[in-house]
């Protein structure tokens, strides 16, 4: 009753914000994402009657109460799945930083889904996965898949359906996320707490839920094209609108440091002078360029002299999720 996944994490070119249920994280809006190579989770789960709690260990710490009664309440979707009662030894290891604005949840929750699943006897599809993976984190659906990959926003209310599905294989198109990482401080408020005050508080929250469609679409036909231009003016248009309405919430939310904002005004610089790169930026500092391979190098440079910014990390497109040390992913 041992397994370990390794999962990848992603970044939301059309961005998910806001829940329509919250009990079962059902997205209020669509999302599409890109898969990254350089950013994943490893996880290993141990299910031992011995126990009399799960124990979890997080980068080498243990966890504190809240990300354990957390990670507890997940497990207990599987072990009902199971019919099992045990309970579990988790060891996660992320190499990058956590809930610092770069989807460590999204990773983190794909790897559990799959090496819980694994350890439990489960046989899941990757759509089961997806399903299972979204209630622990809603971008965690999406990590389950390498590659380009739509997360449905659903309609049913148990939340059948949904679920991430693959837009473009991990080799369709060779695209590159660069990532200037501005802090690697845990942001002051949660993705999901800032979901919540923006519903609640901001009064472009139901035009960003009604418009969600049309940027999905687009993204769609973009990717289908290979259009980069198209993708780069959707992909920043739409970080801007998420961020638009986390400042507009009340207080509002601002997820960016001065090494962010002076991030988007270098990409910008760039593309004046006729390169193409735009910029996306999740809830956290980070600052995130797309670009074609042959501009990695100039953007890379570029982003490595703003003031604050402590590195830049090239991803590629990353894989999908898999059970370590076996041929098959699932």
């Amino acid at each position: 009753m041992k397994a370990t996944a390794k999962a990848h994490s992603n970044i939301a070119l059309i961005k998910y914000w806001g829940k329509r249920d919250e009990r079962l994280n059902l997205p209020a809006v669509g999302s599409i994402s890109l898969t990254l190579d350089a950013l994943h989770t490893v996880t290993s789960v141990h299910f031992d009657s011995a126990l009399n709690d799960d124990e979890l260990i997080l980068n080498d710490e243990k966890a504190g109460d809240k990300e354990t009664a957390r990670i507890s309440a997940f497990l207990d979707l599987i072990r009902q799945m199971a019919g099992m009662t045990h309970k579990a030894r988790i060891n996660s290891q992320n190499n990058f930083p956590t809930a610092a604005g770069l989807a460590s949840s999204a990773s983190a929750f794909a790897a559990l889904a799959l090496a819980a699943a694994k350890a439990a006897g489960l046989s899941l599809s990757r759509k089961e996965l997806s399903v299972l993976a979204r209630q622990g984190s809603g971008s965690a659906a999406r990590s389950v898949y390498g590659g380009l990959v739509e997360m449905k926003r659903g309609s049913a209310a148990d939340g059948r359906d949904a679920y991430a599905v693959r837009l473009a294989e991990p080799d369709y198109w060779d695209l590159r996320l660069l990532i200037a990482v501005t802090s690697e401080a845990k942001k002051p408020v949660g993705s999901t707490a800032g979901m919540r005050l923006s519903e609640r508080t901001s009064p472009y929250y139901h035009a960003w839920v009604d418009n969600s469609e049309n940027d999905l679409q687009d993204m769609r036909q973009a990717v289908q094209q290979k259009d980069f231009e198209k993708v780069g003016e959707l992909c920043e248009f739409s970080a801007l609108k998420m961020h638009a309405l986390a400042l507009s919430s009340n207080p509002g939310l601002i997820y960016w440091n001065g090494a962010t904002v002076e991030g988007m005004h270098v990409v910008r610089s760039l593309r004046r002078t006729g390169l193409p790169v735009w910029f996306t930026i999740d809830a956290g500092p980070q600052l995130k360029a797309l670009c074609l391979p042959e501009a990695a190098a100039k953007v890379t440079e570029a982003l490595q002299n703003v003031p604050g910014v402590r590195q830049v990390i090239e991803c590629r497109t990353g894989p999908d999720a898999l059970v370590l040390n076996e041929e098959a992913p699932l």
